[in-house]
Formats: structure tokens, sequence, C-alpha cells
């Protein structure tokens, strides 16, 4: 199917309104990115795989009272300028010691200390 682009226009006045509506986005499955755009930053841009927009817009709906299907379409690919080809050819220099350490280390050569999470399904993020 390819990656899209969708916009939908959604009247967020306040922090806890845009907040509410970027967390119900990033929620749908097939969403990759979430962002506000538009000039008064009323409307979501997302980008991602299999976006269902009429879901989402309906999702948005039900919980914000109001919101617009804008533009449903690919991704534009963004154009290199030509100048940057010279740059991507040259090999970079190597820098000699990186990685490199001269004296024994501190807590003894071949341990392995590994730090676990109490509960590895608990998400940082929310």
């Amino acid at each position: 199917m390819g990656k899209q682009k969708v916009v939908i226009k959604v009247p967020m006045n306040e922090q806890k309104s845009r907040s509410k509506a970027m967390k119900i986005a990033v929620g749908v499955p097939g969403v990759e990115s979430a962002a506000l755009g538009g000039q008064a930053k009323d409307q979501l841009e997302l980008v991602g795989d299999g976006i269902d927009a009429v879901c989402l817009t309906t999702l948005l709906r039900k919980s914000l009272g109001f919101s617009e299907l804008v533009s449903v379409g690919p991704v534009p690919e963004k154009k290199d300028g030509g100048g940057d080809d010279k740059k991507k050819n040259e090999a970079t220099p190597s820098v000699p010691g990186v990685g490199y350490y001269p004296y024994p280390y501190p807590y003894g050569a071949g341990h392995v200390y590994e730090i676990r999470d109490q509960n590895p399904d608990n998400c940082s993020i929310m």
C-alpha cells in the first residue's frame, strides 16, 4: 500500500485538547508519526502505512466534538540538492586510537553488567 499522509482539522484551543487528540491519533494502528500543522496549529498531520482515516476522524469527533478530514495522499518525497553528492562519495578519515583503552579496565576484563527493568511491559512514554 505504501506510506500515506493524512491531514485532519481539529479545533485545539487548549493544551489539554491537543494532548487528547495526539493520544488518540498515535493509538490508531498504522500511525508512525504525528505532528501539529496549519497556521493555527489546528491540524493533525499523520504519516503511516494503512491508516484508516475515516475511523480516526470519527474517533476524534466523538472525543473532541468536531473534526474534518482535510486530505489523504502519498507522502511527498524529499528532493536532495545536487551539491551533496561529493560529500557522500568521500571517505571519512579514520581516527587512530578510537576504541583503544591502554590501561586495564577498572572493573576487570570480561565482566558484563546487565541492568534489567522490573517489568519490561511498562511503557516509559505514557
